[in-house]
């Protein structure tokens, strides 16, 4: 299929042939008939993208900001691939679309194959053919509305939600300070609403648009408008002013809040809608007191995981209008002719003009406020979901067909690489994983399997990968491969490595490896039942250059030993999965087995015991690990130490010795013969040499870098740490 997609390292904008996403539970896939360019939002992302690295970090400097924090914590080695793999990566563009249900996940059963739809969310309703969109972001469209007309309802959307954040009331007024597309739709619903409208726009076009909507009077920002705006305010107020004002204008000037406060009467609201500059004029806000909101997006439930993704609603009671009533509100508008759309149509592009569309409008040459894609209609789509590549697999819905499968984790007699298909390829794979196998004259990257078209897409631009798709079947059922890598999120990885597993491959999957203890012994019965015990979880500190060393220095321990892993985790950004507990899981159950396998990779045994306190909220954890011959160890898991500190410091005591891993930067080691210090000319954490074992062992048939059970100990140790840290009690393992 098509999709519009832009590198914003190089700014390139593009149409590429990506395949069709999987139906998932909770949504719906959506064949596309028209998709509106959003000539705010979208050309502030499409201009960035366009700027030089130095110009990009002045845009965004709370990226900047996180670069140094990862610098400190990581090295600048890592920071620097990470921050390399974002930018040169193609990104989706848009997020407001009407299509067609052509197929219907679990969970979604109110919709229908054929039912007319509006689609929200830039992750979901984008410019591509087919999207998959979760319930809560989708709408039925009413009867009578047309297609092209329904494709407004995400930023109809946004519009509204700018409305309901300023309350007006019948009779009162409100000016709209920039008439692009969400400021002609709020003149529009003001207007529905029995309110009085002004505005304000550096383009007469738009001016004449929105009186020509039943705005009262519209100007520029000059004097002379300006001055001409305000007088319409008084004689329309009895000399009091505007009641409302809504900023609906981008850019870095703060003339639309120093407009607003010479515009507002005393005790108005000023609703932002826009990215705008907001130096607020203190004493002019001041002697008003007026009333400063935010609106956020379309609604309540955005950037709400629960609501958008999991299809949780907000009771009506409780929140009248959520985004999905937004939507569905703004289509009802449209069928009973309140809302008229059809003037804000300033163009409509077939999907493969989009690069030149776009073009057009970064350059000035092609105006207006409604710009919209349109996709080759339901009966006439092609059927075929090939994807380019020298052999395609199918992009949903199918399966290679299944074979006999050889003996676990070997190739195939007399080849040299290991066949490898990956399932998930995010930035942790694409940045600690792909780059070391991609080197690697030993690794064939046959196949690749992710959720998101485009990320299919990067990987196999960047890394080779014969083959690309977004049905993950398509990598567990393929009966050429030799090694299935599974780096997708957390919930997940138990159930593919399973299947996996049943189908006779070697197994690596990125910690954890499961999530209960349910999840463990499904995974345990599943390696007793097939005989195929080929797994390796990626748990690659002991493996760490340094960590090697500082191993190799201390010896036999021939008596028990104290070992103590600070880890300064630092906070989650607010947007982060992580803190999705409920189906990911906790952070510690998720990371913490990266500390458990280093401790016993020190003491050279498995623990038998684990006992963990927690502070109030569950945030920090220390855990205990005990032993069979003696030895301790303990973790701090701590979130709230400073962001520049280093993530990690491992101290080891005991047989008259002493060792340190400072952040894998730097070891020292005290002994008979006084101290020995190795420093690192970079952060090394052991991916490379983790993946190097894994691949000799699949190749030669040996045995796995760390044995089975000892991965399955490691992970019931993890999870173990929550349960004693919930009960106060020390488990057993």
């Amino acid at each position: 299929m098509k999709q519009v997609a832009q590198n914003y390292k190089s700014g390139e904008l593009v149409v590429l042939d990506v395949p069709e996403p999987a139906c998932r539970p909770g949504g719906v896939l959506v064949r596309s008939l028209f998709s509106l360019i959003s000539t705010g939002t979208e050309m502030m992302k499409v201009s960035e993208a366009r700027l030089s690295l130095l110009g990009k970090a002045r845009a965004r400097p709370d990226q900047v900001r996180k670069l140094v924090d990862s610098v400190a914590q990581q090295g600048p080695v890592a920071t620097y691939k990470k921050a390399m793999n974002r930018l040169d990566s193609y990104t989706p563009l848009g997020y407001s679309l009407c299509g067609v249900v052509v197929e219907v996940g679990a969970g979604a059963e109110e919709f229908q194959v054929g039912d007319l739809v509006a689609a929200a969310g830039n992750e979901f309703a984008l410019h591509a053919e087919v999207n998959w969109v979760p319930t809560n972001l989708c709408v039925k469209v009413p009867d009578g509305v047309h297609p092209e007309h329904a494709a407004f309802a995400t930023v109809g959307a946004i519009a509204m939600q700018g409305v309901r954040r300023a309350e007006p009331q019948l009779g009162e007024l409100a000016c709209v300070i920039g008439l692009g597309l969400v400021g002609q739709l709020a003149v529009r619903l003001l207007v529905a609403a029995g309110v009085r409208v002004v505005g304000v726009d550096t383009v007469e076009e738009r001016c004449r648009m929105a009186e020509k909507a039943g705005a009262l009077a519209a100007a520029g920002p000059d004097a002379e408008g300006a001055a001409v705006i305000e007088q319409v305010c008084r004689q329309a107020t009895g000399g009091l002013g505007a009641d409302h004002v809504l900023i609906a204008a981008g850019g870095p000037t703060n003339g639309p809040v120093e407009l607003a406060a010479r515009i507002a009467r005393d005790r108005a609201t000023v609703v932002d809608i826009g990215k705008t500059r907001l130096d607020l004029p203190w004493n002019d806000y001041y002697e008003k007191e007026l009333d400063v909101r935010f609106s956020r997006s379309y609604g309540p439930g955005r950037y709400d995981d629960s609501y958008e993704l999991e299809g949780v609603d907000y009771p009506a009671g409780y929140v009248r209008w959520t985004e999905r009533r937004n939507l569905g509100c703004f289509l009802d508008l449209i069928a009973g002719d309140a809302i008229d759309v059809a003037p804000l149509v300033s163009a409509v592009r077939p999907i493969a003009d989009a690069e030149a569309t776009y073009e057009e409008l970064r350059t000035g040459t092609l105006t207006g406020v409604g710009f919209l894609l349109e996709y080759p209609r339901v009966e006439d789509a092609e059927t075929s979901t090939e994807t380019p590549g020298p052999t395609a697999v199918p992009a949903h819905g199918g399966a290679l067909p299944v074979q006999e499968p050889r003996r676990a984790g070997t190739s195939t007699t007399g080849r040299r690489d290991v066949r490898i298909g990956f399932v998930g390829a995010g930035n942790y794979a694409s940045s600690m994983l792909l780059p070391h196998l991609a080197e690697d004259e030993s690794a064939r990257l046959s196949v690749v399997a992710t959720t998101r078209s485009l990320s299919a897409v990067n990987a196999q631009k960047k890394f080779g990968f014969d083959r690309l798709t977004t049905d993950a079947d398509a990598v567990l059922d393929d009966p050429d491969l030799d090694a299935i890598f599974v780096v997708t999120r957390h919930a997940s990885h138990a159930e593919f490595v399973c299947r996996a597993l049943e189908a006779g491959k070697a197994v690596f999957v990125e910690k954890p490896l499961a999530l209960s203890e349910e999840q463990v012994q499904r995974v345990v019965e599943t390696v007793v039942r097939t005989g195929n015990d080929r797994l390796m979880v990626g748990f690659n500190r002991r493996f760490a250059p340094l960590f090697v060393d500082l191993r190799r220095k201390l010896g036999p321990l021939e008596q028990p030993v104290s070992a103590r892993y600070l880890v300064n985790a630092g906070r989650l950004a607010a947007d982060s999965w992580y803190l999705n507990e409920g189906l990911e899981g906790s952070r510690f159950a998720g990371e913490g087995g990266h500390f458990v396998d280093a401790l016993t990779a020190i003491v050279g045994k498995d623990p038998v015991e684990v006992h963990a306190w927690q502070t109030p909220g569950g945030e920090d954890l220390q855990v205990t690990l005990r032993y069979a011959d003696g030895s301790l160890g303990s973790i701090t898991y701590a979130t709230g130490g400073h962001a520049r500190f280093p993530k990690e410091t491992l101290d080891v005591t005991g047989g008259g010795r002493n060792a340190r891993l400072d952040n894998f930067t730097r070891a020292t080691v005290w002994g008979r013969g006084g101290r020995d210090t190795k420093r690192a000319l970079g952060q090394d954490k052991g991916q490379k040499a983790q993946l190097r074992a894994f691949l000799d062992a699949v190749r030669s048939g040996g045995t796995m870098p760390i044995h089975w059970e000892s991965l399955v100990t490691t992970t019931r140790a993890t999870l173990a740490a929550g349960a004693s840290a919930s009960s106060g009690r020390a488990v057993p393992l």
